[in-house]
């Protein structure tokens, strides 16, 4: 796939505009978007990554077209897997709803900016060191396991990072308006938002080392890499406050990340074996024996696993919710009569221990 600087100019450049003209057009002036504004602007930015990926593979070939569409679906799941800690951070900073668009943009543009930065660095050690493929592997696998069997439930919020942030930091306790600082009493202050904002680019920065080393195992051109992350961001914003509701019932989400960043981490050390030079593995020689799991399989398998997750997570929160409607039913006869009587249930345990006493 033959990427020109120019070709790598204008596409940065074309990124940058699109991230502009979200803060100027939607996110400037502080407000809880619709649900409608939120579903049009999502479904754009969705359908543009689709379109881009066709473009890929007419003007590239399809080899790289379905890398990039392996490499969108896998980027955009960790995305919501993202959203879901911003989430956490956001409620445990208590961020009003008006500003929270902020803070997501912010958020997002820090994580375009560090995986960014990944990028490059992944991509020359790709190009000069055959064995990152193995220590990439080790790493989604390792990622893979804390994805499956950690948890969600700490809030970033209360971290260790964060307390050391607020002792170096004068935090004010209250929010003044989306200001980052304030001035009060002759001394500058620091703003919970402003915590936000550094909570959410911690998390960044943990979130682009998953990504980064995933990515790269289902292709190793750096401009799919960039693209497939670039999309898999734009619309970010808008989804959080389209499925925010939905992100609870996705019970299933960190397991499914975990069966892709494994297959992933299982699909590099094939890799690093296919095209071997450590000394110390079969004398230096690669191992073609060892398959190569094709592109179309990947894609297959990737998009199998987010909906069998998503399906499996729907499902068991509906079954939760209707046992939980089951058990208020079951429970309301008992009351009803209870208060048609004139008693509860006191009343009643009072009179039968009463009954069940000898008399004197």
């Amino acid at each position: 796939m033959q990427i020109t600087p120019t070709i790598w100019l204008i596409t940065i450049a074309v990124t940058i505009l699109f991230f502009v003209y979200e803060f100027f057009a939607h996110v400037r002036k502080p407000h809880e978007p619709t649900i409608g504004e939120s579903a049009r602007w999502s479904a754009f930015y969705i359908g543009l990554a689709l379109l881009f990926g066709v473009g890929i593979g007419v003007v590239s070939g399809w080899r790289f077209g379905g890398e990039y569409f392996a490499g969108y679906l896998t980027e955009k799941a960790l995305s919501i897997d993202n959203l879901f800690v911003f989430l956490i951070v956001m409620t445990g900073f208590a961020v009003p709803k008006k500003y929270q668009q902020k803070v997501l943009m912010v958020g997002i543009i820090i994580a375009l900016i560090l995986r960014g930065a990944f990028i490059a660095i992944g991509a020359g050690l790709i190009e000069n060191f055959s064995w990152i493929f193995y220590i990439f592997g080790a790493l989604l696998l390792f990622l893979a396991y804390k994805q499956a069997f950690g948890s969600h439930e700490a809030n970033p919020a209360d971290g260790k990072f964060m307390q050391l942030v607020r002792r170096v930091l004068p935090v004010t306790d209250e929010y003044h308006e989306d200001k980052l600082t304030v001035k009060k009493d002759g001394k500058r202050w620091v703003t919970p938002m402003l915590l936000t904002i550094i909570a959410i680019g911690f998390v960044d920065l943990i979130f682009a080392v998953d990504s980064i080393p995933a990515i790269y195992g289902l292709t190793n051109e750096a401009y799919i890499v960039f693209t497939a992350n670039a999309f898999a961001l734009m619309g970010l914003r808008q989804l959080y406050f389209l499925i925010g509701g939905l992100l609870e019932r996705l019970v299933y989400l960190a397991q499914g990340l975990a069966v892709i960043l494994a297959f992933i981490g299982v699909k590099l050390v094939f890799h690093a074996l296919h095209v071997n030079e450590l000394s110390f593995i079969n004398g230096g020689e690669p191992l073609l024996w060892v398959p190569e799991i094709p592109i179309w399989f990947s894609l297959l398998f990737i998009g199998a696993t987010i909906t069998v997750a998503t399906v499996a997570s729907l499902m068991k929160t509906k079954g939760d919710d209707a046992k939980k409607d089951r058990d208020q039913v079951e429970g309301e006869p008992v009351i009803a009569a209870d208060a048609e009587n004139g008693t509860d249930a006191t009343d009643v345990d009072d009179t039968t221990s009463t009954t069940a006493r000898p008399s004197k």
